[in-house]
């Protein structure tokens, strides 16, 4: 039986935070729904530092310490921190799908994903529909 859990990629959190996103209104258009239901939000730490970096660069410092507020007051999201074992497995996938271009907080969040059995991330990443996710919206 799979998790009702839904893995939140950097995409979508980039996507909700930057206006001038392509993803923009998407993201808007799902995220309270899922902040509505019983289901968590799991996050690892590499999804966080990556969104953080990604967000300090294009939106500035209030915005990057913004999100790190949102994330804290948030009772639906959990984190996951990455592990020896987690990155060992991450490491492996980055080389059996030498042909993808899979960036290492990807590969992590499958093997994150795959250890919780999820199936659904919200994420605007085609990465994770290659990987056999399902991505919302």
């Amino acid at each position: 039986m799979t998790s009702e859990n839904i893995f939140v990629d950097t995409s979508a959190w980039i996507a909700l935070a930057d206006r001038a996103d392509a993803y923009h209104k998407k993201a808007l258009s799902i995220y309270p729904s899922l902040l509505k239901t019983q289901k968590r939000l799991i996050i690892s730490n590499l999804v966080v530092g990556e969104t953080y970096i990604l967000i300090l660069k294009e939106l500035g410092h209030q915005a990057a310490l913004l999100f790190l507020e949102r994330l804290k007051s948030s009772p639906r999201i959990s984190r996951v921190h990455s592990t020896d074992d987690i990155e060992i497995e991450a490491e492996e996938i980055l080389k059996k799908y030498s042909d993808q271009d899979f960036s290492y907080t990807d590969a992590a969040s499958f093997v994150i994903m795959k250890l919780q059995d999820m199936t659904k991330a919200f994420s605007f990443d085609k990465h994770f529909v290659t990987a056999g996710f399902i991505t919302l919206p």
